[in-house]
C-alpha cells in the first residue's frame, strides 16, 4: 500500500501533483506560485516538473488573477489560483462575487466555471494585517460559489484533487498554521469522503462540538480535556461550509441534546449563526440547551503580539461545553 507521513502542506502540493498529472488543463496562477513555490511552498517544485505555461507567476494583482482564471475556465481550462493571504481577497472579491459565482447560471447552464480559488485563512502565524483573516462567510453567503475548508493533511490531499475536478467553482480554505504543524498518515489506494460531506472525527454522548479549518484541532483537544472531567463530547469536522451536509450534525445533536460550534472568524454573523440556525429549526425538540457559539472578537484582527488573546482557544471553547452541559 502506498503509505507516507505527510503535513497539510505536502498533501496540498502531492494532490496539485496528482490533479496536473492526470489533465493537462489543469493549471496553477498566482503570486510567487511558481520559481519560490508560494510563500508556504505548497506548489514547491510544481513549475520546475509542469513548466512555466501551466504554473504562472502572476502579477501582484488578485483581481487581474481571478479575472485571467475566468476567461481561461470558460475556454475548457481548470485553473487553480492561490491568493497568498486571506485579507489579500479583496481586491479580487468583484470578480468573485460578480462573475465567478454567476456565470453558469447567468448562461442558464451552458457555462461551466471550474475554478478553485485557494485561500489560506486565519491566524496564529504572528503575522501582520490582512495577513490573519477569516472571510468564510462572506463566500459562503453568495450563491453560485462553494465553499470547503480542510483540517488535517489527508483531508489537503483528497480534497484538493476532489475541488478541481468539480465543475462549479470552489473557495478552497487551507488553516495556514496547520500547514506544517502536524504530520498523518496517508495512504493513497484509500477512497476519500466525499468532497462536500462533514465527519464525526471523534465519537461523544454528552453535546456535539463543530469546527471547521484551524479550530478542528483545538475541539479536538477540548474533547480529550472534557474527557478528563467526565464530559464525553463528539467532534464534527464540518469541512463543507456550502453547501452544508448537515446530515451527521443533526443525527449527533439528536443524540447529545446539546451543540457548540467554534470557529476563529467574529462570531456576529458567522458560519455559526447559520448552522445554530438549522440545528435549532430541525432539533428543537431534541436540544437540552441553547445552542452556543464560541469565536473571534467583534474587532479587526489584532496586532500578532495579543493575538493569542484574540483567538478562541482551549478554553474558551471549555467554557461553552461548561456553559451548555450546566442547562
Amino acid at each position: 500500500m502506498a503509505t507516507s507521513k505527510i503535513t497539510l502542506a505536502k498533501g496540498l502540493n502531492g494532490g496539485l501533483r496528482k490533479a496536473m498529472e492526470a489533465d493537462p488543463k489543469v493549471l496553477v496562477m498566482g503570486e510567487d506560485v511558481g520559481k519560490l513555490g508560494g510563500v508556504f511552498r505548497i506548489t514547491d517544485g510544481l513549475q520546475k516538473d509542469f513548466g512555466e505555461d501551466r504554473v504562472i507567476d502572476s502579477p501582484l494583482a488578485e483581481s487581474g488573477i481571478i479575472g485571467t482564471a475566468v476567461g481561461l475556465a470558460m475556454r475548457g481550462y481548470r485553473p487553480v489560483c492561490e491568493i497568498q493571504f486571506d485579507g489579500f481577497v479583496y481586491p479580487a472579491y468583484d470578480q468573485i462575487v460578480s462573475q465567478v459565482a454567476k456565470i453558469h447560471f447567468r448562461s442558464q447552464g451552458k457555462v461551466k466555471m471550474p475554478l478553485v480559488i485557494r485561500i489560506p485563512f486565519g491566524g496564529g502565524i504572528g503575522a501582520v494585517e490582512h495577513h490573519s483573516e477569516s472571510p468564510e462567510a462572506q463566500f459562503a453567503h453568495t450563491p453560485g460559489l462553494k465553499v470547503v475548508a480542510c483540517s488535517n493533511p489527508v483531508d489537503g490531499y483528497w480534497m484538493i484533487q476532489q475541488a478541481i475536478a468539480c465543475d462549479d467553482p470552489v473557495i478552497f480554505l487551507e488553516p495556514k498554521r496547520q500547514y506544517h504543524a502536524d504530520k498523518a498518515e496517508l495512504d493513497e489506494t484509500a477512497t476519500p469522503d466525499p468532497l462536500f460531506s462533514s465527519r464525526v472525527v471523534r465519537q461523544g454522548s454528552d453535546l456535539t462540538l463543530l469546527a471547521y479549518g484551524p479550530m478542528v484541532k483545538t475541539c479536538l483537544q477540548s474533547a480529550e480535556a472534557a474527557a478528563g472531567d467526565g464530559q464525553s463530547v463528539e467532534v464534527i469536522d464540518l469541512r463543507t461550509l456550502s453547501p452544508l451536509d448537515m446530515g451527521p450534525v443533526l443525527e449527533s445533536v439528536r443524540k447529545t441534546g446539546r451543540a457548540v460550534i467554534a470557529h476563529e472568524a467574529h462570531v456576529n454573523l458567522g458560519m455559526g449563526a447559520e448552522v445554530a440556525a438549522r440545528i435549532t429549526e430541525e432539533c428543537f425538540y431534541s436540544l437540552e440547551a441553547p445552542v452556543l457559539r464560541v469565536g473571534g472578537f467583534d474587532t479587526p484582527y489584532p496586532p500578532s503580539r495579543i493575538e493569542e488573546e484574540w483567538l478562541p482557544d482551549l478554553d474558551r471553547v471549555l467554557d461553552a461545553v461548561d456553559r451548555s452541559l450546566a442547562y
